[in-house]
């Protein structure tokens, strides 16, 4: 509650830590955004969650702590459906900046809407074509862990590198390409400084971090892992990766920008399209934020305006490939 009574664009309602009284006040309110403590009484916060997605589903902020144990369940939460994690302080003051983006995420959360998830097109066997592109690049934020996790489920392990982005506290990066790796046929790992770039692999920026690529002396494409200011109040910065992948790559790329809010990724995939790379943005539709996607949109970043469902078929032939010959 203290994070947000000094917004005044949020009223804040009575909290409960007692999961039937919190099912009474959601029937009386209806609240917006739900902010959700994963440790309750009387309950287990996942099985809540659970719960309340399955009967009456609205937009969920979960709370999460800064242990290991908490950065599992946070993203055992966005599978079952909530919009977005906050990590919440450790101290007992809450800096201001912390208090605005906690903010920032109840808005967003509040202005999302829940869909069916949308019908996934039928794997097929790819192999890489002569000529195609080399690199494909992901941003992301809001909504992004799921979206990222139908994309990649979806593409065959052929594929060019993979380079990620998505707006996510330090604890839970590596544990999120951990959980891609676990069921994706592409190999996908937390990028770390000096990685090569190699086809069938996947890197996700770590968070808290500034991820971008450059050639080695062997003239290989490489990542670059790295402190830095914040860039529109985000680091890592999908805009800052775009912007690298530009200079070094151009029109050898595929780009898309996904759900999320903010302008972030916006002007770099604009960089992209205008240095020959092959770009897409993800629909409002499918979009559980349309903020980056609308933004990239609004200045002719995007090449294609995509729903989530056709992205993976997309990339695949964005990049080249053809169906692999039938035994």
């Amino acid at each position: 509650m203290e994070m947000v009574q000094a917004d005044p664009g949020i009223e804040a309602l009575r909290g409960t830590p007692e999961p039937f009284a919190a099912r009474q006040v959601l029937a009386e309110s209806k609240p917006d955004v739900l902010v959700l403590d994963l440790e309750m009484e009387r309950m287990d916060g996942m099985l809540f969650l659970r719960i309340l997605m399955e009967q009456a589903p609205l937009p969920v902020v979960v709370l999460s702590s800064l242990t290991p144990q908490g950065s599992c369940l946070g993203l055992d939460a966005l599978e079952l459906g909530a919009v977005d994690v906050f990590v919440r302080a450790s101290s007992a003051r809450i800096a201001s900046c912390q208090q605005q983006d906690f903010a920032a995420k109840l808005k967003a959360s509040a202005r999302t809407t829940f869909r069916q998830p949308l019908a996934k097109p039928a794997q097929r066997g790819e192999e890489p074509a002569p000529g195609g592109k080399t690199l494909i690049l992901l941003g992301a934020s809001t909504g992004g862990t799921e979206a990222i996790r139908e994309i990649l489920a979806q593409l065959p392990p052929t594929l060019p590198p993979i380079c990620i982005v998505q707006h996510i506290p330090s604890d839970f990066s590596g544990l999120f390409a951990e959980r891609l790796n676990s069921f994706c046929p592409l190999s996908v790992k937390e990028a770390a400084h000096g990685d090569v770039l190699r086809h069938g692999c996947a890197f996700v920026a770590p968070g808290n971090k500034h991820m971008t690529l450059a050639h080695n002396a062997a003239g290989k494409l490489m990542l670059k892992i790295r402190d830095g200011e914040k860039i529109m109040h985000h680091r890592p910065s999908i805009d800052l990766m775009f912007e690298s992948a530009a200079a070094v790559a151009g029109a050898q790329a595929v780009a898309g920008l996904l759900t999320g809010m903010g302008r972030d990724g916006a002007s770099g995939l604009l960089k992209l399209r205008q240095a020959g790379a092959k770009t897409f943005a993800q629909d409002e539709k499918s979009s559980i934020v349309y903020g980056m996607p609308r933004a990239a949109a609004d200045i002719g970043a995007a090449a294609k305006i995509l729903p989530l469902n056709e992205m993976a078929a997309y990339i695949v032939r964005a990049c080249g490939c053809r169906k692999a010959q039938e035994a």
